[in-house]
C-alpha cells in the first residue's frame, strides 16, 4: 500500500486557532509515492465569502488547484479528510509538485 503523509508547513497551536477562525489553510502538503500535492482547504461558509467578494470586484471566481471543502479547518479534520479522499483514489486524478524537496519547505518533525 501506498505511504501517505499530511504536512503542515506551520504548525503551531496558534496557527490551526487562526485556521479555524478564517475557514481556511493553505500550508497543508500531501505526500505520496514520489508526488507532492499542496493543498487548498476551505470550509463551505469561507469558500462562499470570497467567492461573493472575487465575483462583485472581478466578475468571476477562479478555483484554487486542488482545492478541498470541509466541515471544520483543523488538523484533525483535514488530516481525516484527505485520508478518506486517499482512499478513494482522489490523488490519482489531481497534479502533484514537481521536483521538490519537501524538506525545505516545512519542518518535517
Amino acid at each position: 500500500m501506498d505511504e501517505l503523509r499530511i504536512y503542515f508547513s506551520d504548525d503551531t497551536e496558534l496557527i490551526e486557532y487562526e485556521a479555524i477562525m478564517k475557514g481556511y489553510r493553505e500550508d497543508v502538503y500531501v505526500y505520496l509515492k514520489e508526488n507532492v500535492y499542496k493543498m487548498s482547504v476551505y470550509t463551505l461558509i469561507r469558500l462562499q465569502q470570497d467567492f461573493d467578494t472575487e465575483l462583485q470586484v472581478s466578475g468571476y471566481y477562479s478555483v484554487e488547484p486542488n482545492l478541498i471543502l470541509v466541515k471544520e479547518t483543523s488538523k484533525f479534520e483535514i488530516t481525516r479528510t484527505i485520508n478518506k479522499l486517499f482512499s478513494q483514489g482522489y490523488f490519482q486524478r489531481i497534479k502533484g509538485i514537481n521536483n521538490i524537496d519537501l524538506s525545505q519547505m516545512i519542518k518535517i518533525q
